[in-house]
This record gives C-alpha cells, sequence and structure tokens, in this order.
C-alpha cells in the first residue's frame, strides 16, 4: 500500500504525473522544463523579497513601527523550523 505524501497525493499519484509528464514532453526535454521552472521560482522569490525590502522602507521613512511584523515574522520561523524538525523526523522513521 502507498503512504500518502504532503498535499494529499500518493505515490502511485505522483508516478503517474511523471509518467504523463514524459510522454508528452520527452525524456530529453524535462532537464530543460525543470530548469526554467527553477528559474522562473527564483525570479519570483527576488520580486518578492524586493517587494517586501520596498514596502519595509516606505513604513521606516513614515515613522511607522515595523518591530511587531519583525517579531510576528520571528515567530513564524521558528514555527517553520519546528515543523521541518518534525516532519523530518516522520520522513526518516518511514
Amino acid at each position: 500500500m502507498c503512504q500518502p505524501l504532503p498535499f494529499f497525493i500518493s505515490s502511485t499519484e505522483i508516478v503517474f504525473i511523471l509518467f504523463v509528464v514524459i510522454l508528452v514532453f520527452g525524456a530529453d526535454k524535462i532537464p530543460d522544463i525543470a530548469k526554467g521552472m527553477g528559474k522562473g521560482m527564483r525570479t519570483l522569490k527576488n520580486a518578492t523579497n524586493d517587494i517586501k525590502t520596498e514596502i519595509q522602507r516606505s513604513a521606516e521613512k513614515q515613522g511607522i513601527n515595523t518591530d511587531l511584523t519583525k517579531e510576528i515574522s520571528n515567530e513564524i520561523n521558528k514555527v517553520k523550523e519546528d515543523i521541518d524538525d518534525l516532519a523530518g523526523s516522520v520522513r526518516r522513521k518511514l
């Protein structure tokens, strides 16, 4: 029996999706597609970071206290790390 992965997609479904992708695009195109997707994700991440930086600069110029948002971001990051640690230990046990 297949173990469900995060996002409620089983490993059988992932294998089927990969099979269809290989049929549609061909095995030789897969690395190029993955590379393009990686570049797109990196560009999106950089744009998001630029927007965040610009918003922080604007808030600081207006005299808005951004300490609360920094504290919330730190707490969110701590929770993410805890979840990643927990998920990592669960994955190793499977």
